[in-house]
């Protein structure tokens, strides 16, 4: 049982921090600045939020589309229209009673092109390990001969052209700069001679002997656990936040760190007790983020995780793996998530492995890689780098139990050790199941996404239920999302796809030389349905993902012939049958009222309070298209018109209920249907003077009769629906004691009621 979390009223030491109603999150690029932004506001405050969320605004790589590769930490992005523009988007926020909050990046920066937009890199680069910037990344000079490896040329060195020019060592639109006195040396010396070694791209997985992002070599890590690094990156946000103009962080990747939980408390004490801050922080489904953390919880993918999966139905969800594995010929879960784990680990990862296997001894070596390849978690923390036992009991089967205990004594007595190895485990949890495994196992995509479980997608009610009481009573002011810039598919195309767990059979039999192929194609589009540009946006994503599944094509070793092909497995524009578009429409808005009712702060991404259907990246970062019109028009008494208006109106009246009154959303308790269907019914009431429902799996219910004579006992008091029903009419009279669910929800799969 965990221990609850303290709180202001059980510690009044405990201070209370300014927790958003709600966010509102936009991707901010060069043709959607801070003015367009702006532009936005007065319609987001009709919405009815309380925050906009920004993409990360300091200054990144020109033309990045996402921001997360900062160059100057100490500037604001002048593509966006720079600090004065971000001022005036907080001006006019402020103006319309929003606050914003800010995503932001210390885990890393960019290894740009060119190099010197990275000033702490270029002086490095240059100065070498006495340079004063030296400090701010992991290098391991030994590692590389006393030069850092640079894997950024298109092939080996001397095949690509490097020469010196305006004092600069030149490749393409890339400048290295030159060490002092050995800008006149032949070209082999000169290069002998940097403080850095330009090596072929490729080179990168097996000699790069700097930290970074996962496995994306132009990301450099960066070691804020130095308080002068630390200083030094943050000085412009918290600026920012003293001066007002943001009310709340966003941390991205915390698990990246050294130590996370350091870190956090000091930016807790710099940016001050009344600033909202949340972690990208993926959670196992049995993990509880740390209850030392000095922050507000998680960024939500806990929270996606359980949204979808009580809407998963757990028999078809098993009888479509069945279907999977038989069509495909391909493992089941374990077997796969372990495979992609090896090969991530031993391939992409292999410089992050030697350095561990180096440190720990040849004796030891095979230890850390099964060690790292049995972690049920993402890492281990400072405070307890002990790995679990699970783990140990695997890789000692593996690597033996002497092995083991050795690499176990060296995470306890070597903190730079325990340190590296956790933050390799992140990276390589992150990798081999988010990119690679959960491209390769398919059977319910709307399952693969941060923080789910593909072999075991199906939430029951019971479990969403406790989730919800624990958030409620530790993490009340913890973010919750289903759709974000890195979800795969976007929760309304996730609806559509889950609706086939409970009708397994519509998947049929899809044609394809390349079976998983066939059988992504044809989910996703059954998921993309007839939206704009269907077939060539399942085209693009269906050639990321066969990349990043890895199987027959990849992004170092592309196999041309087999990626002409992929294309011609995007369908034409697929509809699902009638009954499962009733059954995906259920999904959509039920989906929908659980996440902006939970405990939590619920973020709307652009444009997803309609219906919003997406899928990977750089797809779900196109232009937001915000529904003016439709909002304007559902305000004026106009009856919703389709699912995505119907989600358009819960959306707004759910986010306006949370501003307006906030009280309302306090505490938790789940509220149990009686009769033959009462499985279908997720009822809980926040409070405790609002009360909702949503049915789930609303197709096998169809098939079993209905609701018949299933009820739900209302909690004492008079009950009003809060939206009028879709004719039109007003709320009525309200409801009191036992009511049937059939007529609770007669016109629409989800209610919600105030008591009155």
């Amino acid at each position: 049982m965990s221990q609850p979390r303290p709180t202001p009223e059980s510690d009044p030491a405990v201070p209370t921090p300014v927790t958003p109603a709600s966010t509102y999150r936009l991707q901010l690029r060069r043709e959607f600045p801070f003015a367009a932004a702006a532009a936005a506001v007065p319609y987001l405050a009709s919405l009815g939020v309380s925050h906009l969320h920004l993409s990360p605004v300091l200054e990144a790589a020109p033309g990045s589309t996402h921001g997360y590769d900062v160059t100057d930490h100490s500037r604001v992005r002048a593509e966006l229209g720079g600090e004065a523009g971000l001022r005036a988007l907080a001006t006019t926020a402020r103006a319309h009673g929003l606050g914003l909050v800010l995503d932001i990046v210390p885990n890393h920066m960019a290894v740009p092109a060119p190099l010197r937009l990275n000033r702490p890199l270029w002086e490095v680069l240059r100065e070498g390990p006495d340079s004063p910037y030296a400090r701010w990344f992991d290098i391991d000079w030994e590692a590389g001969g006393g030069q850092v490896v640079l894997p950024l040329l298109g092939g080996p060195p001397e095949s690509c052209g490097l020469r010196v020019e305006d004092g600069v060592l030149r490749h393409g639109e890339q400048e290295f700069p030159l060490r002092d006195g050995t800008a006149e040396l032949p070209l082999p010396e000169l290069l002998a001679a940097q403080w850095y070694r330009p090596a072929w791209w490729r080179e990168g997985t097996r000699v790069l002997n700097y930290r970074r992002f996962f496995t994306i070599s132009d990301l450099i890590g960066v070691r804020v656990e130095d308080p002068e690094v630390f200083t030094a990156t943050h000085a412009k946000v918290l600026e920012l936040v003293r001066d007002g103009v943001a009310q709340g962080l966003r941390i991205d990747h915390v698990d990246g760190l050294a130590d996370p939980e350091e870190y956090l408390g000091r930016l807790r004490a710099a940016a001050g007790d009344g600033c909202w801050v949340v972690v990208e922080k993926i959670l196992a489904r049995d993990e509880r983020l740390p209850s030392t953390w000095p922050v507000a919880g998680t960024t939500g993918y806990d929270a996606l995780h359980r949204v979808d999966g009580v809407f998963a139905d757990p028999d078809g969800s098993a009888e479509l793996a069945d279907l999977y594995r038989e069509f495909t010929g391909l493992p089941a879960w374990p077997e796969t998530a372990g495979a992609a784990a090896r090969e991530v680990l031993t391939g992409d990862l292999a410089a992050e492995l030697a350095l561990l296997e180096r440190w720990a001894g040849p004796e030891h070596a095979p230890a850390v890689r099964e060690l790292l390849i049995a972690f049920p978690v993402y890492r281990a923390y400072p405070a307890d780098p002990e790995p679990p036992p699970a783990a140990v009991e695997r890789a000692s089967r593996a690597a033996g139990p002497a092995a083991v205990a050795g690499v176990r004594e060296l995470l306890l007595r070597d903190a730079a050790f325990a340190a590296r190895f956790a933050q390799t485990s992140a990276a390589l949890r992150a990798k081999s199941l988010e990119d690679r495994a959960f491209y390769r196992y398919a059977p319910l995509l709307s399952a693969t996404e941060v923080g789910g479980e593909p072999g075991d997608p199906a939430v029951a009610a019971e479990e969403f239920h406790a989730y919800c009481a624990l958030q409620a009573r530790d993490w009340p002011g913890t973010g919750t999302v289903l759709s974000t810039h890195d979800t795969k598919r976007s929760a309304d195309v996730r609806a559509r796809i889950s609706a086939l767990s409970q009708a397994p059979e519509a998947m049929g039999s899809p044609a394809g030389a390349d079976p998983h192929l066939a059988w992504t194609a044809r989910q996703t589009a059954l998921g993309l349905g007839r939206a704009p540009e269907a077939v060539p946006r399942l085209a693009d994503a269906l050639l990321k993902g066969a990349r990043e599944a890895a199987l027959r094509t990849s992004w170092t070793d592309p196999d041309e012939a087999y990626e002409a092909a992929v294309p011609g497995y995007a369908p034409t524009p697929l509809d699902l049958p009638a009954e499962l578009a009733e059954a995906a429409r259920a999904n959509l808005l039920g989906m929908a009222l659980l996440h902006l009712a939970m405990p939590g702060v619920p973020e709307v991404y652009q444009g997803a309070e309609t219906e919003y259907r997406a899928l990977v990246d750089p797809d779900n970062r196109r232009p937001a298209h915000f529904p003016r019109e439709a909002l304007a028009r559902l305000d004026s008494g106009a009856a919703p018109h389709g699912p995505a208006e119907e989600k358009l109106a819960l959306t707004a009246a759910l986010l306006r209920l949370r501003r307006d009154r906030p009280e309302l959303f306090r505490g938790y308790a789940p509220v149990a249907a009686r009769g033959p269907a009462a499985g279908h019914l997720i009822a809980f009431t926040r409070a405790p003077d609002l009360l909702v429902a949503a049915t789930r799996l609303s197709h096998r219910l169809a098939a079993a009769g209905g609701w018949r004579d299933t009820r739900l006992d209302l909690p004492p008091g008079t009950w009003t629906p809060l939206l009028p029903a879709p004719g039109g009419r007003g709320p009525g009279d309200g409801l009191r004691g036992s009511a049937g669910v059939a007529a609770l929800l007669d016109e629409r799969p989800v209610g919600v009621w105030l008591r009155r």
